[in-house]
Formats: C-alpha cells, structure tokens, sequence
C-alpha cells in the first residue's frame, strides 16, 4: 500500500518488536471505544468517504461540479456585495474593532560576520502591534484619495512593486475602493521584466519600499518614461542626484495626509462594477516574459467564496500568517478570504518566519512562535524544506529516540489512514516539531506547486492538522480545487469549489482520453464566475487558453492532465508543456522523473531535461551539501564543494542512488536520468531559474546549461 512505502525503517530488536506492537494493539483497543463516541471522529470517517463532487451529465467529458453547488455554481460572499470596496465595507461595520493586520517592531538590527567573511543581517523583533477594521478602512480611504489628489483617474492602472506587509494590503484596499487597477509584480522579478510590466501597463504611480527603490527599481527608473510618482510605504528614503528629472518620491504617509485634507465632499467618487478589472497580475510564468492577467473584482470574490467553503469554522478566532509575495495569487486571495471573515493577518517574511529563520538572531523569537497562527498557506519547496530539517534531526538522535519517533511516526500513520486520531502521540512525541509552527496550526494551505505524498504525510502526523492541497491558477483567481479538511488521501487536490466546475479535454497527443476506464483523464478545463477575463494587451494568447461555451459559461484551458476518482476528487497526474517524446517514440513525463527523486535527502532540487533527438533522459541536481559531503567522505573524494560538484566521479555516485530511488518508485527504464550535472549553487527566484513558487522555469534552465546539456548528449552512453 502507498502508507506503507513511506512508513520510516527502525533497528529495533524483532522480539521487542513483537512485544512493542502487542502493547499499541492493547492500547488501541481499550482506547477506541471512548474516542469513537467522544471525538466526533466517526462523523469525519463518514465525511471522508463521501463523494465530493459529481459530473453534471452522464456525457464523457461532462463538467464535474461539488455536491453543495450541483445545480448553481456561488459567485457571492455576501448578499449585494459583489465588488471588493463593499465586501471590505461590511467586514469593517461587522468587525468594527476587531484586530485586522499586525506587525512585529524591529528592536534591533545588527550584522553578524561569517566565519567565511559575509556579513549576514540579523534582527531582534518585539510584539506584534495590530490595526483594528476599523483604522486599516480609514487609511485605505485617505490613501485613495490621495492618490486621486495626485491624479490617479479611476480605471487606469497603478502598480504595485512590494515585500509582503500591512501596507500592500491598504494600498490594495485603496485602489479596490477607488477602481484603481491594481498592477502587480513580483519583488523578485528581474530588471527587465519589470520594465517590461511598468511600460506595458503604462502606469505613472509605483507604490514601493525604500528598499525596493534602492536595490531594484534606482536601476531602471530611466527605462521607464510614463513614470512621475514613487511612494515607499515605510517612509523617507535617502535622495540620490542621479534621480531622473520629472519623478517625485511621496511616502505613503504623505499621501495619506492629502487624502484626509482633500474635499471630497461634493465628488462622487467612482465606484467599480462587479466587471471592473481589479487587478493586473503579472505572473512570474515558467515560460518566457510575464503575462498580465486581468483580473475583476467578480473574479476575485467568486474565488474567495469557493476558498472559505472549504475551511471549516473559519471565523475572528482564527490567525493567519502572511508571508508569501502578495502579488501570487495564492496569498492574495488567502487574506481576503481572512479579511472577510473576522480573521486576524500577521505578517512574516520567510527571512523571519521562524526561530531557525536566516535573518532571526540565535536565542530571539521567530515570527510563527510570537504570533502563534491557527492558518498558514505554503508552498511546496517550504513544506519540502521543513520534512528534510526534521528528517536531518532525527537522523541525529540516539538510537532510542529515534526509534521512538519511528514507531510512533509509523504508527500514527496507520491511524491516519483509517481516519483515526492518536491524542497520546501528539502530546508526547509530536508536541515539539509542532512547535516549530508555533503549536496552534488547524489547516495548512498547500498550492503554487504539486506536493509529494511523502511530504503531505509528513506535515500530517508531524503538525497534526489536516494539509488542504490546492488547484489553481492566475488565469482561474487562484480557484480551482482544495481538499476537504477530513480527506487524508495524498496526492490528490481534492474537488472543485463551489464557485466554479471542471471538466476534462481529450488530449490525443499525449493519449489521454475522458473515456479512459478507471479514471476518466485529459486536459483540465476550469470555468466559472472565477475564470478570468484574459492576458493585458495579449488578444491572441487570450484567445488561446480561454474559451465560451454555447451557454455563454468561460473556460480556461489549463495546460494540466489530471483524472478524476469515483469521489469526484481531482488528480494532476501530468503537464502539456512537461511532456517530451524520445527519439524511440517513448513519452517521458518530465515532472514526473522529477516527483519521484525530489525528496531523496541527497536532493536539495531537480530539473529532468530530455530531447527528442535523444532515446535517453538527463537531469541537473542540486544536491544537498551535508549528505553530498558525506557521500564524499566515504567514497574518499577529497575536494572543495565546487570540485566535488564538478568531479565525474561524484556525478556516478549520485547517479547509482538516483537510480535506486527511481527503481523503487516505479519508473521505466527510459525515465530514468542517465546523466547528470551537479549544481554547486542554489536555484533561488533571484537567480531566474525558478519562480516565486520555485516553479521550474524549463527554458531559462535550458539556457543555463546548455554546454552541460551538450556535453551530456555529446557523447555516446555505454
């Protein structure tokens, strides 16, 4: 079964084995009766084997909808609040003084030298200090109309180029009231890609960061001719001479103290219609130069209805930590949804995020262990990298602990998959990995990426909460799919969300058909009130990956292959763009070479790259640097970390594991990488090889290493 490939090995004595799991089998059964009538749980078993979501028709290729929006498809949150101004309006005069968004103080800042002679910066926070609905509402409308005091005309663009903070969200907040559009982009974007952005989108306002403005946008000011007003939210930046002449720098608390003067009194000001572009997000694409996505306000909140559905309770007890980029779709439309419903935000970074945290000073708090959230959205890399940190400790421990973990690890892993809890194991064992979350965490949000089954499990039995994966684009404002809180399979992303309904397209190339038995498979086709209205100034591209139906209903043709299961949940089990044919007719999945050896501890990350020209796959890794210097170390390599990365011999070594893993996970003969090139770097947004999701993005890779790519085909493979 798939729980037990991923239960953990143990050396423990096979006699005390027997006894061991005598004494749990004891214990499981006095224990289950009180649990099964006290828990609740029974309730949640039977909701976990219902089916979710149903097709519309008896038709291949029917649309598959949820069962709470068989015959109508929600697009509302609140009866007449259909743009994102009035659904703000209705949280601020229900939540009036309820705490909204939160920032800790910076107590001290100091640099701290490397043994290796870098200078890292590391910072004391204090306490979160918080906004109530009430304050962020006020500055939002004196922002506005600040804004308009410079000139800013409702429907045109202002754009948006910022870390994750309680500001992005005011401003936002600001042009969502004012029918500003909202342009976003990536603060890890590239010189020319936010050129490219800026000059699209024709904006004359950026809203910034001091630091931003120093390190990103001081270097292509010049490029971008339209531009007469920076704001740095977090107030007066040092002057530069070399500033070109004609752009005026304002602190967002200037603007704001124009709105308040300012006489609107006898203005009636614009309000936006529910098919008002509302944002203009420039998505950080593992293609080529970004795409906007025009995205309006009834886009938006017909996503975050279909999101809050699917988590349970949501309500003023519960807290979010933001600290992804507000310009992913993901993020934004998770504080939102928390905005709408009473939720508390405290903002993080991931420099700060927890104890461990790069920018956090040894002995001081992380962000997660002040702020103690009961919400948290991550990414796959970020759940990765939390499953191999916790798996290195273990390694680490005496043989009596880490036994201890094993069994109990194993063991709550089968209660898991029958639907059962293990209070007992929790307070005991999993108490304190819980803690590096905080210890309050009751769901977390996976999207951006597929999530391993292995690390799924993990995040389960380790933080004790239910891991909600997601299905979503830019294209689809985020929605899309999300598990339900009781379904503890892995590897799936759950059913389609009230708001919108999915359905599957033939795709003969890669021969996926909807009439293929068990599973029906084939392209994911998403449409609903969320499906957006298309790329900014790309009528062609628009009109490629969107679609109207003869009911008038929009489709977005994704690119994804997924299946559905008898339950009506949705499996991604392939992509159009990942799909390579070698040269003897055989397709190799690239993401799916990719999933299987992604979490081998001597993996950091994987690119698979295969070529039509060639019969055989090759892959560039970056490995982890402890287990590679080990492996090192016992193969009696001697070199600096860039030799052992560029040593033939090392390249083999890591080649044999790959090759076990891979045998281990099932894969043909012909998906196995047969060449590699070990990557002594990391592959950051920073560097343009991934995205702010840590996507690959296949063509820059492509390019990267194109000599390595040459010599890997360049030569015959005995």
């Amino acid at each position: 079964s798939q729980s037990a490939t991923m239960k953990l090995k143990h050396n423990i004595n096979p006699v005390l084995l027997q006894f061991i799991n005598f004494v749990v089998l004891v214990y499981s059964l006095v224990t289950y009766i009180p649990w099964y009538i006290l828990s609740g749980s029974k309730q949640a078993i039977e909701k976990a084997k219902q089916v979710k979501a149903r097709p519309v028709n008896n038709k291949p290729g029917g649309a598959y909808r949820s069962v709470n929006s068989l015959h109508c498809l929600a697009s509302v949150l609140y009866p007449g609040c259909d743009t994102l101004d009035k659904v703000f309006k209705y949280a601020k005069t229900k939540y009036k003084d309820k705490k909204l968004l939160g920032t800790r103080e910076i107590l001290k800042e100091e640099d701290e030298i490397q043994p290796s002679g870098k200078v890292f910066k590391k910072v004391i926070l204090g306490k979160y200090t918080w906004l109530s609905y009430e304050d962020v509402y006020i500055k939002a409308v004196n922002f506005g109309n600040g804004l308009a005091v410079l000139g800013q005309q409702p429907k045109t663009n202002i754009a948006i180029f910022c870390e994750t903070r309680a500001e992005w969200m005011i401003a936002a907040q600001a042009c969502f009231m004012c029918n500003y559009q909202l342009v976003t982009l990536y603060a890890t974007l590239g010189g020319p890609a936010i050129v490219h952005g800026l000059n699209e989108t024709e904006v004359t306002t950026i809203i910034t960061s001091k630091e931003l403005m120093q390190t990103k946008l001081k270097e292509i000011v010049s490029q971008v001719p339209l531009l007469r007003h920076i704001i740095t939210v977090d107030g007066k930046p040092t002057t530069w001479s070399e500033f070109p002449k004609g752009v005026i720098v304002h602190t967002m608390a200037s603007v704001q103290a124009m709105g308040a003067k300012a006489d609107t009194g006898n203005k009636q000001p614009s309000r936006p219609v529910p098919s008002d572009i509302a944002v203009i997000m420039y998505t950080s694409g593992s293609t080529g130069i970004p795409k906007g996505v025009m995205i309006s306000h009834c886009n938006i909140i017909a996503g975050i209805t279909g999101m809050a559905e699917r988590i349970p309770n949501l309500g003023e007890k519960d807290i979010y930590i933001g600290y992804l980029p507000l310009a992913h779709v993901l993020e934004l439309s998770a504080e939102l949804v928390c905005l709408s419903h009473g939720c508390r935000i405290g903002y993080s970074s991931p420099q700060t995020l927890a104890d461990q945290s790069s920018k956090i000073k040894k002995g001081s708090k992380g962000d997660v262990t002040t702020l103690k959230p009961t919400l948290m959205a991550a990414v796959p890399e970020i759940m990765d990298r939390i499953y191999k940190n916790v798996m290195n400790k273990v390694n680490e421990m005496t043989s009596f602990q880490r036994n201890l973990f094993i069994l109990a690890y194993n063991y709550k892993m089968e209660q898991i998959s029958k639907g059962y809890t293990t209070p007992l194991c929790d307070s005991l064992i999993f108490r304190k990995v819980r803690m590096l979350l905080g210890g309050k965490i009751r769901v977390l949000l996976c999207g951006g990426a597929p999530l391993s089954a292995a690390t799924q499990r993990f995040m389960n039995i380790c933080f004790c909460c239910p891991v909600g994966q997601g299905y979503g684009l830019t294209e689809s404002a985020g929605a899309g799919t999300i598990t339900e809180v009781w379904d503890y399979t892995t590897g799936r992303v759950g059913a389609p969300l009230v708001c919108c309904e999915i359905k599957l397209m033939n795709w003969e190339e890669g021969g996926y058909y909807n009439t293929d038995k068990p599973y029906p498979r084939g392209e994911i086709l998403i449409g609903g009130q969320n499906v957006t209205v298309g790329y900014y100034k790309n009528e062609a591209r628009t009109k490629k990956d969107f679609t109207v139906d003869e009911n008038g209903q929009r489709w977005l043709h994704t690119g994804d292959i997924g299946e559905f299961h008898h339950d009506g949940c949705l499996k991604i089990i392939d992509r159009k763009k990942d799909l390579v044919k070698l040269q003897a007719g055989e397709y190799v999945s690239l993401g799916k070479v990719e999933a299987a050896l992604k979490n081998l501890p001597l993996v950091d990350n994987i690119c698979a790259y295969a070529s039509s020209f060639h019969s055989y796959v090759i892959g560039f890794v970056v490995p982890n640097q402890k287990e590679l210097a080990e492996l090192a170390r016992k193969k009696g390599f001697k070199g600096t970390w860039e030799e052992i990365c560029n040593s033939p011999e090392m390249e083999k070594e890591v080649l044999k594991v790959l090759a076990e893993a891979a045998v281990a996970a099932n894969l043909e003969k012909f998906e196995i990488p047969v060449k590699i090139r070990l990557s002594p770097d990391p592959w950051t947004p920073e560097t343009g090889l991934v995205t702010d999701a840590f996507k690959l993005k296949r063509k820059e890779l492509t390019a990267f290493y194109q000599t390595d790519i040459d010599r890997m085909y360049g030569k015959n493979v005995k």
